[in-house]
């Protein structure tokens, strides 16, 4: 599901901030960069402000922030909503026992890594990214969130590259997104 972008006049804001960058970090690749957004604080804020409007008052416990990007917009939310930040990182960044899960990305592979223990059983869970392209790393993420007895409640993320058909790879979760990809 994503913002209608005639309803909200903030998205537009948002998408014009967005800067794409061809053949990066490989040939082929449209990167959608979002360090331009961050360099315009009125758009970085109203991109917070989007996601805290929906998630407040939803009972999430934990906002699980995927590394690196999702570190930038999952803290904001979570101290908006009262929720805790479970940060997911790439393997061997996190001391002490760790669930492991490997996935595949657009351009390649990789593993996410979650401290044991980060997350309690039965606790409401938000996976929080920049962009979701074919849906690897979101799995990635609530699959080791589901493995610590989490319920994830949805995902959300900036940015949708629509045509990589990411969202079919989260067997029926919602998706939230603000913007489709240019």
């Amino acid at each position: 599901m994503s913002v209608c972008k005639h309803q909200d006049p903030r998205i537009h804001a948002i998408q014009s901030r967005i800067r794409v960058v061809p053949n990066f970090p490989k040939p082929g690749i449209m990167f959608q960069d979002i360090t331009t957004l961050l360099l315009d604080p009125k758009s970085f804020k109203d991109t917070i402000d989007l996601f805290v409007d929906r998630y407040k008052g939803k009972n999430i416990s934990v906002v699980a922030g995927i590394e690196a990007r999702g570190f930038i917009f999952g803290p904001p939310i979570a101290l908006a909503i009262g929720a805790k930040f479970v940060p997911l990182r790439k393997p061997k960044k996190l001391p002490g026992e760790v669930f492991k899960q490997e996935y595949d990305l657009e351009y390649g592979s990789d593993c996410l890594e979650m401290h044991i223990g980060a997350v309690e059983a039965g606790e409401r869970a938000l996976v929080v990214d920049d962009l979701i392209a074919t849906g690897g790393t979101l799995r990635a993420a609530m699959n080791l969130l589901e493995r610590a007895g989490a319920e994830v409640v949805e995902c959300a993320c900036v940015i949708e590259i629509p045509d990589l058909k990411g969202k079919e790879k989260l067997n029926g979760k919602p998706l939230y997104v603000l913007v489709e990809s240019r």
